[in-house]
């Protein structure tokens, strides 16, 4: 059984891969562009996550209004840490929540089928603060999935959850600094 909380993702000696949700308006010109572009909102936060099924579940597999668009967010390693070293949980004081550029929570990770699993997975939100350098220097590429996303959902649906998680991005543990991943510890 996996520890309770811990980053698994898609990674390499460089980058780390995340996944976002985004109607057709955003997503677009974002993958033709290769990064974010307007209309992706620089002034709001952004919720990204290492782990597809727990997008899939927040997304409906691509058919939520506004999420039907799934996205890999190639970002480099040395981003991703210096949000997290940032970050604040979301149950921490709300007075140091609310002055966090970054937020952390960790939700129940998914199945294939949607059901909670009994570990969680992280969900990280890039503050206004900080939108721009994700945008501009974290960001590596991006990379279009709905397609595979809807297959794996039309698999599903049929019965075949198999066949469906060997068409999901692989993820492992990302090996977290100890004293970040103690700070992330709820």
């Amino acid at each position: 059984m996996p520890p309770l909380h811990e980053i698994r993702a898609r990674y390499d000696d460089r980058t780390i891969t995340v996944y976002q949700a985004y109607g057709p308006a955003v997503a677009e010109p974002a993958l033709r562009a290769g990064r974010f572009v307007p209309p992706f909102s620089f002034g709001r936060m952004t919720w990204i996550k290492p782990s597809f099924l727990w997008l899939m579940h927040r997304s409906n597999w691509a058919a939520k209004p506004g999420q039907e668009r799934v996205l890999a967010v190639r970002i480099t390693r040395e981003g991703w840490e210096e949000a997290l070293s940032r970050a604040v949980l979301t149950t921490a004081d709300p007075a140091e929540v609310d002055r966090a550029a970054v937020h952390v929570q960790w939700d129940p990770e998914r199945s294939v089928r949607g059901a909670a699993l009994n570990h969680y997975s992280i969900q990280v939100g890039i503050g206004r603060g900080l939108i721009r350098t994700f945008a501009q220097d974290w960001v590596v590429d991006l990379a279009d999935l709905t397609g595979p996303a809807r297959k794996a959902a039309a698999l599903v649906r049929a019965g075949h959850g198999a066949r469906a998680q060997r068409l999901l991005p692989p993820e492992r543990p990302y090996p977290l600094p100890v004293e970040l991943a103690r700070r992330l510890r709820p």
